[in-house]
């Protein structure tokens, strides 16, 4: 898939809380093609201390008017720069990067058991298109989405519109108290297919749920990257086939490529 570098101009910078913004980025060219699971490149400017781009999911893409979503969250001095964003500010991209979700066939019949989809913290963010590729393929998905609290989840009636949502807060505050991996939904469903996106301990304890009930499965890697090109192997991974560069061959990886201890 071609890389694009271009100029984006912040249509709206909504602050969700104190922790996560969600930047609405348009462009003068038409958008092209991209897939859940891939990210983008962001240079931070006027920011001399932040030199290398951060990379950043693809939240969604809003094709009727031309606008590509970033949920990110304000984790270092690149992200709270971000946060400064006021409409009509210039954003510099270099995208699509990186792999994506296997997706069905189009005009596939619908399978009888949903397909999971887990998302933890920041890690939701890519479930979102997944999600809408997927009802647009005729499937509802089940989304399984967690966090720390109520106030760390989002876009929950843009979830609604494409598939059924269940819910984890670590407090108890919102959906069913804990994790994700121990949420109800996975005794009492079974799932064609999962895909997962999020902390670390939460991807491997899905990965080992599905090992053990032989559903394949897929996960969205979070490695620390900087060039998104494959070229300074910061993010490499360890995988059955070798080290591999996340950003490049991944993110997403079938956990039976990785060597987890599932």
């Amino acid at each position: 898939m071609k890389k694009i570098l271009s100029d984006f101009i912040v249509s709206e910078n909504i602050h969700l809380n104190d922790h996560y913004i969600l930047l609405k980025l348009t462009t003068e060219a038409p958008l092209p093609d991209m897939l859940p699971g891939q990210f983008v490149e962001v240079r931070i400017d006027n920011t001399p201390e932040v030199m290398l781009r951060r990379p950043i999911s693809i939240n969604f893409v809003d094709k009727a008017n031309n606008m590509l979503w970033l949920l990110i969250h304000l984790i270092g001095k690149g992200t709270f720069h971000l946060g400064t964003l006021r409409q009509g500010d210039k954003l510099n991209l270099l995208f699509p990067l990186g792999n994506s979700f296997s997706l069905p066939d189009s005009g596939t019949a619908p399978h009888d058991k949903p397909f999971l989809l887990v998302g933890g913290g920041a890690g939701i963010a890519p479930m979102l298109l997944l999600g809408q590729l997927l009802a647009e393929r005729g499937y509802r998905p089940t989304f399984l989405l967690g966090a720390r609290n109520k106030e760390d989840l989002f876009e929950l009636e843009q979830f609604a519109s494409y598939g059924d949502v269940c819910l984890s807060t670590e407090d108890g505050s919102l959906g069913e108290k804990g994790f994700v991996t121990q949420h109800s939904v996975l005794e009492k469903q079974t799932f064609a297919r999962i895909y997962s996106c999020g902390p670390k301990p939460m991807m491997m304890a899905v990965a080992r749920y599905a090992k053990f009930h032989g559903i394949e499965c897929e996960v969205s890697l979070e490695n620390k990257m900087a060039c998104g090109l494959g070229a300074c192997l910061c993010c490499v991974e360890d995988t059955k086939e070798g080290n591999q560069c996340v950003c490049k061959e991944g993110p997403v990886f079938n956990i039976n490529q990785l060597k987890w201890q599932i």
